[in-house]
């Protein structure tokens, strides 16, 4: 017998921690290769993490909503056959795809995870937990992994000195009127608002709006919707189309389909799509791989299938990694124009809001025709004003020039 460690795995590019939802085995379980055993959520998904073993779980290190980082042991495995060793969490490889653009910088870079190292032991929950009561981290014995302070070190800190001093007043609440409700925020809400706030800080986010004619797509969609969904038992949206459209373009304009390095821009000859999810209480951007490459069912297949799952919680790691570009499919939710938040790393995210009639002038007559308005956030870094012009014409152009011999099978 052996023993191996779980790790926090890697769940997306700019995700550098992850949160502990809940275990799906106790200490003492048998737990066989592949069968969920944690629950983690993360600013980009909620997984469940399969064991890499068969084995019996013997010590759980990271308690349920515990926030550590990358890596970071959660809990010992025993298994036969082996000797000690640890579970490495899957890690995507570099493409070799890629290419270095050099980059001339225009504007100073932010660090998107500038701290102290102290800053980099804790998570985001103790480092408030500490503020609001005044103390230094330096005051806290740490009982986790490598001494890591644990919101239960805290409290037992507190729990025994019992008057902490604060370190500045804290403001009152909001309200004191007892109609109020307070809402304790989730971990995913709370990963998903780090990571906004992160995003900001570290590209500066330049806007664009286009409005667009989609008669041609609407007009085959109503033509081939009831046909398509007995065929492959679910309903045909917009989004394949879209998908399709958006990758030509940013073949065609590849500074869109790109990161930003200290060393360089890094360029994306290909298409990983990123699809926003929007859940009840979260949104998740699950990745369609090669999207480029797929013809239009399968594009529609993998639509369906990453949002079938990534609704109902059962997204793997490999889900929502790798993401070169987000596709926003905003209009579903009747969005007719928005600004959205860059997906870090990547340089823009492209949202197609809602469609409706609009008068329209069209050879100097007023015709009724369905319109949409594109919007597109992009990190001005990278690119400017013309470049996101040519990106959105080309859009532009492959929605309102779109016949059915466009479309590739």
């Amino acid at each position: 017998m052996g023993r191996t460690t779980l790790k926090m795995p890697q769940l997306g590019e700019s995700v550098t921690e992850g949160t502990v939802d809940r275990w799906l085995k106790q200490e003492g379980d048998m737990v066989r290769l592949d069968e969920p055993i944690v629950e983690v959520v993360t600013d980009k998904v909620n997984a469940e993490i399969p064991s890499p073993f068969e084995g019996r779980l013997v010590r759980i290190k990271v308690g349920a909503g515990e926030t550590v980082a990358i890596g970071t042991a959660l809990a010992e495995l025993e298994v036969e056959g082996t000797t000690d060793v640890a579970a490495e969490p899957a890690q995507p490889e570099a493409d070799k795809r890629d290419e270095l653009a050099p980059s001339t910088p225009a504007l100073p870079t932010a660090s998107p995870a500038a701290s102290s190292a102290e800053g980099d032991r804790v998570s985001p929950a103790v480092r408030r937990l500490l503020e609001d009561n005044g103390l230094e981290l330096s005051q806290i014995t740490g009982t986790g992994g490598g001494g890591r302070v644990r919101r239960e070190d805290v409290i037992a800190y507190l729990a025994e000195h019992r008057t902490p001093t604060p370190a500045k007043a804290q403001p009152a609440a909001a309200s004191s009127d007892p109609r109020d409700e307070l809402v304790r925020i989730s971990a995913v809400r709370r990963q998903i608002a780090e990571h906004m706030v992160r995003s900001v800080s570290t590209s500066p986010h330049a806007w664009a709006l286009r409005e667009v004619d989609v008669t041609n797509l609407v007009e085959y969609r109503v033509a081939q919707k009831d046909q398509f969904e007995a065929r492959h038992g679910f309903s045909l949206s917009y989004v394949p189309f879209f998908i399709q459209i958006v990758c030509d373009a940013l073949l065609k304009n590849p500074y869109l389909n790109s990161t930003w390095t200290e060393e360089g821009i890094i360029l994306k000859p290909y298409v990983n799509m990123g699809i926003a999810v929007a859940l009840p209480d979260s949104l998740i951007v699950p990745v369609i791989k090669d999207a480029d490459q797929m013809g239009f069912i399968d594009l529609a297949h993998a639509l369906n299938d990453l949002a079938t799952r990534a609704r109902n919680k059962t997204l793997r790691p490999d889900d929502v990694r790798g993401g070169t570009f987000t596709l926003n499919n905003t209009g579903a939710l009747g969005s007719v124009a928005g600004q959205s938040i860059i997906n870090q790393p990547q340089a823009a995210i492209l949202s197609t809001e809602s469609i409706r009639k609009r008068p329209v002038a069209v050879d100097d007559a007023v015709a009724i025709r369905p319109m949409m308005n594109l919007t597109m956030s992009f990190d001005h870094r990278i690119i400017d004003g013309l470049a996101a012009s040519r990106f959105l014409n080309a859009v532009q152009s492959g929605i309102e020039d779109w016949t059915p011999a466009s479309l590739k099978i």
